[in-house]
């Protein structure tokens, strides 16, 4: 799929990932909708200029998320929305029994499993029912759609069970999203980053990310958000990426 004079809905837009992201896909040509409940999201869509629209919205609500791909079709000048990078969520640390022998907070498992995972079946069933209206690219395809899983899935670390179980929900939507969307010629991705350079990271200590970046086989580095951009953009590019989640992690694997 070309990237140039496409339109891309990302969500999480406002910084890290989805704002790299966005920032990728416009230079390379592209319309992008930016989604993010942080209004910094108003200010990178105005750096990006004309080919850039913002729409403040919560990635769980159905009308919300309604409107934010009724305008991204609009933007896209009755080509149809091209496709969806989604890297909305949170990250949630609890033990399931503290140090006071107090149970984890019920309420709080809940919602990391809401944003990161029903968030993300959401974002993609519309994703799905706009993309399937569109007429078929040279390539044949109508759509793809990115999301964003974590390690975690796969590594979880203690502390982790919300946050592992919503992404580990994302890395097991992956396959049957792809195969059951295979009849409408739109692809389904997830990428599963390691340890990046996103504010969220910026909320551990440094001692603590300082670690996490030297436990990286190679480079021992934390990651760049913009090297989550460029596997973005490389994944709609490639038609034959589908139904596989990626990890983009230098080798890293949590203990």
């Amino acid at each position: 799929m070309q990237v140039k004079d496409r339109t891309f809905l990302i969500t999480g837009a406002a910084s890290g990932l989805g704002a790299a992201t966005a920032e990728r896909l416009a230079k390379a040509g592209a319309r992008v909708m930016l989604c993010d409940l942080n209004e910094e999201v108003t200010t990178l869509a105005e750096r990006l200029g004309e080919s850039a629209r913002a729409c403040r919205v919560d990635i769980t609500s159905a009308e919300q998320m309604q409107q934010a791909f009724d305008m991204a079709v609009a933007l896209s000048e009755e080509q149809g929305l091209a496709g969806v990078v989604h890297c909305a969520g949170v990250v949630s640390v609890a033990k399931l029994v503290d140090r006071e022998g107090s149970p984890a907070d019920l309420e709080a498992y809940a919602r990391t499993i809401h944003i990161n995972l029903v968030g993300t079946f959401n974002v993609m069933r519309l994703a799905a029912a706009a993309m399937a209206k569109n007429t078929p690219a040279d390539s044949g395809e109508r759509g793809v759609i990115i999301n964003t899983a974590s390690i975690a899935a796969f590594d979880g670390q203690v502390g982790q069970c919300a946050y592992s179980a919503s992404k580990a929900g994302v890395v097991g939507m992956s396959l049957p999203a792809a195969r059951e969307l295979s009849r409408h010629a739109i692809r389904v991705m997830a990428i599963a980053p390691g340890v990046f350079e996103t504010p969220m990271m910026s909320e551990i200590p440094d001692e603590a990310a300082q670690a996490l970046a030297a436990a990286v086989p190679f480079p021992k580095r934390l990651g760049r958000a913009q090297e989550f951009a460029q596997l973005a953009e490389q994944i709609i590019a490639n038609p034959m990426l589908n139904g596989e989640v990626i990890r983009l992690d230098g080798g890293i694997r949590m203990q």
